[in-house]
């Protein structure tokens, strides 16, 4: 008799779908102009997504759709397992997390208050609606992102790089699924492109399952944890793919069309001009 008993073996849980875009297409109806043509992509959970191209490829349009923010013209576009036209977009929006330079933010309000702000949606803070585990959570937030030592000091007041590590703090508050970063290095100086490229990377250790989509224009803000990335030329895929098969000189010199060299080091990227 064989009294062989099976072990039970623990499987990794595979990636669920975070957003999915089947021939997803936008054009202005006044002037008939394509900005995304036939976009076929999809993120997953754990995953981390880079998102580059020239100026006026699409990317921040793309990035809108991700973020229910609006409906393709064509095509179909899925976010959260519910597809956009069938579905509150107000409703889905609370479960995305989005920093993007163009939020209105109050300056005189604290650092803690504009992370609160996160859980209502809203721009000024609506008090009544924030109870203590949520006044915690947003301290514990800002010492996730090392903004402890900011909570109580105004908005207005703090460097470009505390601001945008408040804003991701403020972005994961509902804890969402999608983090969608629309150029947050933007203006930043080095320290500061620094810390926030390693707030990045420990984000993406400690919660294994955020999927994030980070819209940049240079190589060298990209943090070790970026797994994907998809190059847009003129509102099309270029090129999408896991980041090694896609961050190369050949792909970004079609892509841009000029000689770009592209070298890899200890997880980082950085890009620079084949021309002499």
């Amino acid at each position: 008799m064989d009294t062989t008993v099976d072990t039970p073996v623990d499987t990794p849980a595979q990636p669920r779908t975070v957003a999915a875009l089947d021939a997803a297409s936008v054009r202005r109806f006044t002037t008939g102009l394509v900005i995304l043509d036939r976009i076929d992509w999809t993120v997953r959970s754990g995953e981390h997504w880079a998102l580059l191209g020239a100026n006026g490829a699409g990317k921040t349009t793309l990035l809108r759709l991700l973020g229910a923010l609006m409906h393709p013209t064509d095509g179909a576009v899925e976010v959260l397992g519910h597809r956009l036209g069938r579905v509150d977009l107000r409703a889905l929006r609370t479960r995305i997390g989005l920093v993007s330079s163009a939020q209105r933010t109050p300056g005189n309000e604290t650092a803690h208050t504009i992370v609160l702000t996160g859980a209502t949606g809203t721009v000024q803070p609506l008090w009544r609606m924030y109870d203590t585990e949520t006044r915690e959570r947003a301290h514990d937030l800002l010492a996730e992102l090392d903004c402890k030592d900011l909570a109580d000091r105004p908005y207005g007041v703090c460097s470009g790089g505390q601001r945008a590590r408040i804003l991701i703090a403020r972005a994961l508050i509902p804890d969402p699924p999608l983090l969608l970063l629309d150029e947050p290095f933007n203006a930043l100086d080095l320290p500061s492109r620094e810390d926030l490229i390693d707030a990045l990377h420990r984000l993406a250790a400690a919660r294994p399952d955020l999927a994030t989509v980070t819209v940049t224009h240079h190589l060298e803000e990209l943090p070790p944890s970026t797994s994907h990335a998809l190059l847009l030329r003129e509102g099309r895929v270029h090129a999408a793919g896991p980041a090694a098969s896609v961050l190369t000189g050949a792909s970004l010199t079609a892509c841009f069309g000029r000689p770009i060299d592209v070298s890899h080091h200890d997880g980082r990227w950085a890009a620079r001009s084949g021309r002499p």
